[in-house]
């Protein structure tokens, strides 16, 4: 094996999870890495083996992820105004992009950490009672507003079943 292999094999077990003495991970400098306990599972590339050997196969594997995830973030951009599953696309395509970059992953385990705390937060009864009085205060509104509507100008069918 060349030597910028076995330098990138000692950064990533560097990035492996934390002993289980309870310390928190850290990266190939030693410093604690931000936002990452350590439950979570190592930073970097999952690449195969055979992959990871050669520098250029590695760097080609990487560009094709990159190309891959940004095609499917970018049809996630285009659904969203559109038909279609936009944000559950987008969040894919960094699904895609977090199985071989850093940052990515990083995106990612933020997102689901701020998922997490806001369903939390809407579970709690308080904020369920909150929101359900707020649903029902609107939808009043907007029946009143659509009977207003009604009995000023009627219902007027766009097509003549009369003829």
């Amino acid at each position: 094996m060349n030597a910028e292999s076995d330098e990138r094999d000692g950064v990533a077990a560097a990035n492996t999870p934390a002993s289980a003495a309870g310390e928190a991970p850290r990266d190939a400098t030693g410093d604690v890495i931000p936002g990452v306990t350590k439950e979570d599972p190592a930073l970097g590339s999952r690449a195969p083996g055979f992959i990871k050997a050669s520098r250029a196969l590695h760097l080609s594997w990487q560009v094709g992820v990159f190309v891959v995830g940004l095609a499917v973030v970018v049809a996630g951009i285009i659904m969203l105004p559109l038909p279609g599953p936009g944000w559950l696309v987008i969040f894919g395509g960094m699904a895609i992009w977090a199985t071989e970059f850093v940052w990515a992953q990083l995106v990612l385990r933020w997102t689901r950490r701020k998922v997490t705390e806001a369903a939390q937060r809407a579970l709690d009864p308080k904020v369920r009672r909150r929101n359900i009085i707020l649903t029902a205060t609107g939808l009043v509104i907007i029946a009143v507003l659509v009977g207003i509507y009604v009995w000023k100008f009627g219902i007027v069918m766009p097509w003549k079943i009369h003829e």
